[in-house]
């Protein structure tokens, strides 16, 4: 058969930032490729061949502001197999401090602090239909369970 294949010249990064408490911060914005709203970890691109924790920092600070001390790595996925080769690749960021959001200029977006359980709870009941968020919500989930963050 024949088959169309995207390919990026992007790497989506995706954040979950985690206080001592275990709270953590959302995104939500509107998504006209789906025309609806979408809440979302902190996530966006970088470019192949630059450091993806680089990138994965300055979506975390443009989008909310946040700087972290302590970055892990927790998961690589394939976005979307059957027609792109976007990878993704998700961090843990604690550590943090606040300042400034610095969103793009076309990016409106509202931020949400709430306890991970809760997010967690979004995702279970389906609020939630980012893949790259919902992966990394039951990764991070997962290694909490088992104290590994």
């Amino acid at each position: 058969g024949i088959y169309g294949l995207v390919h990026f010249k992007n790497t989506a990064v995706g954040i979950i930032p985690l206080d001592e408490n275990y709270n953590t911060w959302i995104v939500g914005q509107y998504r006209y490729t789906l025309s609806q709203y979408s809440w979302e970890i902190p996530e966006g691109g970088g470019k192949i061949g630059i450091d993806t924790l680089e990138s994965a920092k300055r979506e975390l600070l443009e989008e909310t502001g946040i700087k972290a001390k302590h970055w892990e790595e927790i998961l690589r996925l394939d976005l979307s197999n059957s027609v792109t080769d976007e990878q993704g690749i998700v961090y843990v960021a604690k550590g943090l401090s606040f300042h400034e959001p610095q969103p793009d200029d076309d990016e409106l977006l509202e931020i949400k602090k709430l306890p991970f359980s809760d997010l967690f709870e979004m995702a279970m009941r389906g609020e939630i239909s980012d893949g790259l968020a919902l992966a990394a919500i039951f990764k991070a989930q997962w290694l909490i369970q088992k104290g590994l963050i």
